[in-house]
């Protein structure tokens, strides 16, 4: 026994001398100890089905911005990088494909000839897929690349960063006549804004200019984007749980239906997807959001591919069904069928 003991044992020896070691039992519900189905005091469900979604979005980002081959030499740079990946994704089932372009030296650029030579080949193969592209203008002529590529019809859906950051050491930061101004294009063009947010901050930002506003049009469809550097922190699994309750807490207070996007990100990785799937959300996975696919060992991601069935394996075992391009088209409120002028517009 402990040094520290403080039980008074004479007074528990008399107690078990008395009652012996019996625990005290009454079987109220017999014949069942525990039903669970029903009570025999109240016609009641005693446990009830959690409200999850059955079904699960999967978005795969094939390359993003942010990382060089330097950092993953795995990292699809090329078009024709680029565009195998997506295609392998959608060959394992993948739904729906996130697309950036690099150019040739490895930078993300707005050229809406690479765009159409990534997606165009794909959308002509499987037109049921659905695609998404980041169109984030920091000069004059990509202004001018974006508008003309929104008005394309290449993409289903675009994200709408309402952000003012420093990621990494970089300066992020969307002026609110942007954000609006770039909403109103997307919304036009048919297609469905996606307000990304990268902490806290931004959704504020966006119940203040998209969403009070009057601007933007339900569903609303939100992507969360911890976990990078300068964005909502999460070193250890404590932060990872705090930060990303606090932060579907801030837009289930905004926007109580949201359609919620959680991207596989830095080092939390495929820990931070998993849990947002416990939570009954969507996630997105692959190369652009981050190296790791595991938050304490440094292997690298080595194909798109293996994250994505790695998380659909993760959300079967938990008991979710992936959503069909059509499905998710819905959740969304997106009409059944896309419009695709992008072959018309580029010949």
């Amino acid at each position: 026994m402990s040094k520290q003991d403080r039980i008074k044992w004479d007074h528990v020896r008399k107690w078990v001398a008395r009652g012996g070691l019996k625990t005290t039992w009454k079987p109220y519900g017999m014949p069942e100890v525990i039903d669970p189905f029903t009570s025999r005091f109240a016609d009641v469900d005693p446990m009830p089905k959690w409200n999850i979604p059955a079904k699960v979005m999967i978005s795969t980002t094939i390359t993003g911005a942010f990382f060089s081959k330097r950092a993953n030499p795995n990292q699809p740079i090329t078009v024709d990088e680029i565009r195998d990946s997506a295609e392998e994704c959608i060959k394992a089932g993948a739904p729906n494909i996130h697309i950036h372009v690099r150019d040739d030296g490895g930078f993300n650029t707005l050229d809406p000839q690479r765009f159409h030579d990534v997606i165009a080949p794909l959308r002509k193969k499987y037109p049921e897929v659905m695609f998404d592209g980041c169109l984030v203008a920091v000069t004059d002529e990509e202004s001018a690349a974006m508008e003309s590529t929104i008005k394309t019809g290449l993409f289903d859906a675009l994200p709408v960063n309402t952000t003012a950051i420093c990621c990494g050491d970089s300066m992020f930061f969307k002026p609110p006549h942007v954000v609006i101004e770039k909403t109103r294009l997307v919304q036009e063009a048919g297609a469905k804004p996606i307000i990304s947010v990268y902490d806290d901050g931004d959704i504020d930002n966006a119940r203040r200019f998209l969403v009070a506003s009057g601007l933007l049009a339900k569903p609303y469809y939100w992507l969360i984007l911890p976990a990078l550097p300068g964005c909502s922190p999460m070193h250890n699994p404590e932060q990872m749980v705090d930060g990303l309750m606090r932060m579907v807490r801030s837009i289930r207070d905004i926007d109580a239906d949201a359609f919620i996007l959680v991207c596989a990100a830095g080092r939390a990785s495929t820990y931070l997807a998993t849990f947002a799937l416990l939570l009954g959300l969507h996630v997105r996975v692959g190369m652009e959001d981050t190296l790791w696919p595991y938050p304490h060992r440094d292997d690298i991601i080595q194909r798109n591919v293996e994250h994505f069935q790695q998380m659909r394996q993760i959300a079967a075992l938990l008991g979710g069904e992936l959503m069909t391009p059509a499905e998710y088209r819905q959740a969304i409120g997106l009409p059944a069928k896309a419009t695709f002028a992008a072959e018309q517009a580029h010949g």
